[in-house]
């Protein structure tokens, strides 16, 4: 005899939190994404209430556009930044008309894990889309690459620079592993990652910052390769 299935035990639809004042773009995303199989569990139209509604909804990704009121400035990217820093389990994701320059380091803080910027115009279709929400709500970093030379400063970095156990050092912080982290993975003294990480750093000419933003580049470097 055959056990029939326990519909509880059914693996839970991604739960989204979807923020943009036009409200015909979110209606049609919404419809996307509901057909797709996601629970889209709030659409807002501010900051105000993305941020309450992550809140309240406990969602794995939250799509936020950029310009939102009351200025159509940086509401959205700023409303972002707090949902990494204060509900680090939410991935977010930027979907955005514009490229912008505004600090957009800050929305990565220290690792590039949960987070992506997509360019509207510029998404190939409805399956790139929902597989883009899929790795962002997973703990993958999904970015255009438009917004990659953005960040990297439009300067090339060489990977092939690169040791051997310096490429495995990089795609373990690629991982959001911290230095003790990987020092236990690979069976090294901290202080050893260390020097590894500050090599990286120097082979990909990442001028001295917090080590956040060059741990963040030296990733996008590692992610662009």
């Amino acid at each position: 005899m055959t056990a029939l299935a326990d519909p509880s035990a059914r693996e839970s639809p991604t739960r989204v939190v979807l923020a943009d004042d036009a409200a015909l773009f979110r209606e049609a995303v919404a419809g996307l994404l509901q057909h797709s199989g996601f629970e889209v569990v709030a659409q807002v139209g501010d900051p105000a209430a993305l941020r309450r509604a992550v809140a309240t909804t406990d969602p794995a990704v939250a799509i936020v556009d950029i310009r939102m009121p009351p200025t159509h400035r940086f509401e959205g990217l700023d409303a972002a930044v707090d949902i990494r820093q204060n509900h680090p389990q939410v991935g977010v994701l930027l979907l955005s008309h514009y490229l912008e320059t505004h600090y957009p380091l800050t929305l990565f803080g220290r690792s590039a894990r949960g987070v992506g910027y997509l360019l509207k115009e510029r998404v190939s279709g409805a399956a790139a889309f929902m597989d883009a929400v899929r790795t962002v709500a997973d703990g993958g970093c999904v970015l255009d690459p438009q917004v990659v030379a953005l960040m990297m400063g439009n300067r090339r970095r060489d990977i092939d620079a690169l040791s051997e156990r310096e490429r495995e050092v990089l795609a373990l912080m690629a991982e959001g592993l911290t230095n003790r982290a990987i020092a236990q993975r690979l069976f090294l003294t901290v202080k050893t990652v260390e020097s590894h990480v500050r090599g990286i750093f120097t082979r990909l000419g990442l001028q001295p910052a917090p080590d956040g933003h060059r741990r963040v580049l030296a990733v996008l470097a590692y992610l662009r390769a």
